[in-house]
């Protein structure tokens, strides 16, 4: 199954070198690009992408409100995965916290950039942990820590999460665990649900600022 993807960056040169990489890749294609967040959403509807591969930082409408203008507009969006300069960005983080699913490093290698393509559009999370704790620190927040007070997670579940925030895949989890990778999505879901979260990155920044990681 061919993942279509749409590049969003005001560089032509990165999105020439990304069209580059992930047309070479045999299960994806590019579909389209757009030089600015303000062209996105109207791409979508005519392109239907299954991968938005956007940069964070753009002038006239950024991967922040791009992200939202996406989640509000699209009944059915497309994973978003942020393209960055910085892993220790405020932008990311605003990002993601705004739905993207996750966020890629510009210096990574060709092989990465395609493996992240392909993570987010299977429905995982990309994030780099160190670098989200580090963006988290500082950012104590009541409500997430209320949020996961009420959620009454089980204990497999609390372990799910804590290896989610770890970067984990739902197969990686399962062979921490030593449990079949149904039972990890089931487990997965039942955290989304319980936190109120709509994806796996909502769930974990949500860990990291209740405070939950450091207990």
């Amino acid at each position: 199954m061919t993942v279509t993807v749409l590049l969003v960056d005001d560089e032509p040169l990165a999105r020439m070198g990304l069209r580059a990489i992930l047309d070479a890749q045999h299960d994806i294609e590019v579909v389209g690009e757009a030089a600015d967040g303000v062209a996105v959403v109207p791409l979508i509807r005519q392109l239907r992408p299954d991968v938005i591969a956007m940069d964070v930082r753009m002038p006239l409408l950024d991967g922040i409100e791009t992200t939202r203008a996406i989640l509000h507009s699209i009944p059915q969006p497309p994973k978003i995965l942020m393209i960055t300069t910085y892993e220790n960005d405020d932008y990311v983080y605003a990002a993601l916290r705004a739905g993207a699913d996750g966020f890629l490093l510009k210096r990574a290698r060709p092989a990465e950039i395609a493996n992240a393509v392909r993570t987010v559009a299977a429905g995982d999370s990309l994030l780099y942990p160190a670098a989200v704790r580090a963006l988290a620190t500082g950012r104590g927040n009541p409500r997430a820590r209320a949020t996961l007070e009420r959620a009454g997670l089980t204990e497999r579940e609390e372990t799910v999460l804590l290896l989610m925030t770890r970067g984990l895949s739902n197969t990686e989890i399962a062979d921490q665990l030593f449990i079949g990778a149904q039972t990890v999505k089931t487990h997965v879901s039942g955290v989304l649900a319980k936190l109120g979260t709509r994806d796996r990155t909502q769930a974990v920044i949500l860990a990291y600022e209740s405070g939950f990681v450091d207990r």
